[in-house]
Formats: structure tokens, C-alpha cells, sequence
């Protein structure tokens, strides 16, 4: 039996979620109800405790010796948090990470995937700083069911309307099984850049923020997979869960994947590797002597060919960061390279790929096909291209 975290808000709309939490039990769901404290002055928690069969949570302090801390140990049972209704208050919170009641509190513990779905006034929903919070809890991840156009509670018609209850319910239980796709199975994710020194204090590397290989790490661990992270040095947090192994070389990188290559059923190679090294390494700062000095480079390890090679039943998936002939270049690599798929973007698209939130990619499979993306989140990005994997596996490929 999955188990779902309902929040509940203090919009009008409140009496729909009875009928969701019906619509759940009937797909043999269980449901804990998270009440805010204004939702409670509207409909009592007792109802909802009635029809769920559990105490509803509202207050962050209700019990005087807890034995738990409720929030974080909730937080390791659900599989999804819907939030249904959501006023602009809440998704204001969740938008600037503020933690003053039980809802918000428990926002932050969560792991699983989130869902909201709106329910306000027009005015409210229209305005720009909702907008906002929402384009940046998108973002962030977290997904959205619109609200519709319709009669509304002030008596006008416009938007706000919460969604149908069927609509909640449908996308809730997609998330749902999404979050068990991956259960048994081991993703190794590499991440950021590498750094090839030439002294203590000096390196080759480039500008890879390691946010594409993080966002995939957290999308990996949401639909129930062991995540093994290999990163580079990035300035980013990495998901919660994940199994971070840092490295700075790609010698090391090559080292730490191989130490784990054996146990996963998917290798992703994000990170951007340095192509070539110093040909030799001073234990000591070079001190700047001549006007000008010749410096030798020799390649690295190509780390995805050499366990292209080995890859058995596993899934691998590349990328290319490309200045020209993109697709042709991705295609040829994934070739060589015995690649399931090859993520391929243009660096100089501005506003775009390294360091960028967004990205904008073309996936090509070795068979010549591919799938162009606009413009979108690295998040909505991760989200893709672990589709593309989850249709693989399921089709035993």
C-alpha cells in the first residue's frame, strides 16, 4: 500500500478533498492529512480523521513528549506530498523555503515527488509574484496541476478553480508509479568538472557547474533508485540520498566509477572530463621565470568508451557539449562509443548549458533518431531524459 501526504489549505474548494482522499483509497492508497491551522477553522480535522482512519497533523507541537519527530519521520514513509488544495500563501512558503507550521515544515523534509495543485481568486493567482513562486518551485522540481477557468467563490468567473478531482488524482497516481520505477536498480551518475593540475595551485578545467548530473541524480532517486554520485568539485548541494563520491581528476573519476561499475544497471556520464593533462606534475608552485614557457598535454582516459566496452546489459547515456555539426558529432560518439543515447547540446546558445539553470539538448540513439528539446529547466531536462531510460528498462532493452 502506497502512502500519500495530503496538505489541505484554506481555500474554499477544501470540501473537494474528501473526494480525493475516496479516489485515493479506492486504489489502495493510504492517506495522512496535513491540515494548516486557518484550513481547520474551516472544516474540522475530525472529519478528515474519520474518512482517513489516522489522526489529521496540524500543529508542529501537538504532542507534549512526542516520541518522534513527526515531520521527518512522515517524510521517510510517503511516496508523494499532494497539496490540494494550495493558496498562494503556502506556495509563497514552499517558493522562499519558510517553515512555520507543520505543511511547510514538512515540505522541506520531504524526499518524494510533490505535487500542488492552486485553488484561489483570479487576482490572486494572476499576480506576478505568485506567478513566481510558482515559476520557481517548477524549477525546483515540483509539479503543478493548473487550476481551471470557472465559477469561483468571490461569485466572479475567471481563473483559480481548483482542477478536477480526477485530474488530481490521474497525475498524483503517474508520480506514484514513477516514484517505484526504479526500485532494485542502480544508477551511477558522474557529475561536475574535472581538474587536471600542473602544480598545487594550478589546473586545466572547465566551466561545469555539475547541476545536469545532480538534477538526474535527484530525479533517479525519486523514482526509487540506489544512486551512486561521482562529482567532481562543484559549489552545489547534492541530493539527499545519493551516495556522493568526489573526485577531481579524471583518473580519479575513471577509478571511482570502475570501483562501482560492476553493481549498476545504468551508467550516466554527465561530467564534463578533461580531454587532455599535463604531461607531467610539479609538487611545487611553478615559479614564473621565462616570458613565455611550453606546456606538454597528453590525452586521459576516455572513461564511456572504456566501460562501453564492458557494458553487458547496462544502460549508458553520454553527453556532448558541441560548438558545430551537432547532431553528426553526438551520433559518431554514440557509436564509438557503444551508447544507448547521447545527450548533445549547442555551448553557445547563451543562457544555456554550463552554469546555466536551463539547457536546451538534442538526444540521439545510435540508430540516427533523435529528440530535440526546447528551451527548458535542467530539472525538466533530467525529467526527459530518465523517461527515455524508464521506456528502456521496460522494455528490457
Amino acid at each position: 500500500m502506497k502512502k500519500i501526504a495530503l496538505g489541505i489549505c484554506s481555500s474554499i474548494s477544501i470540501y473537494k478533498a474528501c473526494e480525493i482522499i475516496r479516489s485515493f483509497q479506492k486504489e489502495n492508497c493510504e492517506v495522512r492529512v496535513i491540515m494548516t491551522a486557518n484550513a481547520a477553522r474551516l472544516i474540522s480535522p475530525r472529519l478528515f480523521s474519520a474518512l482517513t482512519g489516522r489522526r489529521v497533523i496540524v500543529g508542529l507541537f501537538e504532542d507534549e513528549i512526542p516520541d518522534e519527530i513527526t515531520h521527518v519521520e512522515l517524510a521517510r514513509e510517503i511516496s508523494l506530498l499532494l497539496v490540494a488544495p494550495a493558496t498562494a500563501n503556502m506556495i509563497g512558503k514552499f517558493a522562499s523555503g519558510i517553515a512555520d507550521d507543520f505543511l511547510s515544515t514538512f515540505h522541506l523534509a520531504a524526499k518524494c515527488p510533490i505535487l500542488i495543485a492552486p485553488a484561489m481568486n483570479e487576482a490572486m493567482y494572476l499576480h506576478k509574484q505568485t506567478q513566481s513562486n510558482i515559476k520557481k518551485l517548477r524549477e525546483m522540481g515540483i509539479r503543478f496541476v493548473e487550476p481551471e477557468k470557472g465559477y469561483l467563490a468571490c461569485k466572479d468567473e475567471g481563473w483559480g478553480r481548483l482542477a478536477p478531482v480526477g485530474k488530481i488524482v490521474n497525475m498524483s497516481l503517474q508520480l506514484l508509479r514513477k516514484s517505484q520505477s526504479f526500485v532494485g536498480k542502480t544508477f551511477l551518475i558522474t557529475a561536475g568538472p574535472t581538474r587536471e593540475y600542473s602544480d598545487p595551485v594550478r589546473y586545466l578545467s572547465n566551466p561545469s557547474s555539475g547541476k545536469m548530473g545532480y538534477e538526474l541524480a535527484g530525479e533517479a532517486l525519486q523514482r526509487g533508485a540506489e544512486v551512486i554520485l561521482v562529482s567532481g568539485p562543484t559549489h552545489i548541494i547534492p541530493p539527499p540520498g545519493a551516495r556522493v563520491k568526489w573526485v577531481q581528476t579524471a583518473e580519479e573519476m575513471e577509478r571511482e566509477v570502475g570501483r562501482h561499475f560492476p553493481k549498476a544497471d545504468v551508467l550516466i556520464m554527465a561530467a564534463a572530463v578533461a580531454d587532455y593533462k599535463f604531461s607531467t606534475v610539479s609538487s611545487q608552485k611553478i615559479k614564473k621565470q621565462k616570458k613565455s614557457q611550453t606546456i606538454h598535454l597528453v590525452q586521459t582516459l576516455d572513461i564511456l568508451q572504456k566501460f562501453g566496452k564492458k557494458k553487458g546489459k547496462r544502460i549508458l547515456v553520454g553527453f556532448a557539449a558541441e560548438t558545430e555539426r551537432i547532431k553528426e558529432n553526438a551520433l559518431k560518439k554514440a557509436i564509438q562509443k557503444n551508447l544507448d543515447m547521447i545527450v548533445a547540446n549547442d555551448i553557445k546558445k547563451k543562457g544555456s548549458g554550463f552554469g546555466s539553470d536551463y539547457n536546451q539538448v538534442t538526444l540521439v540513439f545510435p540508430d540516427g533518431k533523435s529528440i530535440r528539446s526546447s528551451k527548458r529547466t535542467k530539472s525538466e531536462i533530467s525529467a526527459m531524459i530518465i523517461d527515455v531510460i524508464e521506456e528502456k528498462i521496460g522494455k528490457g532493452s
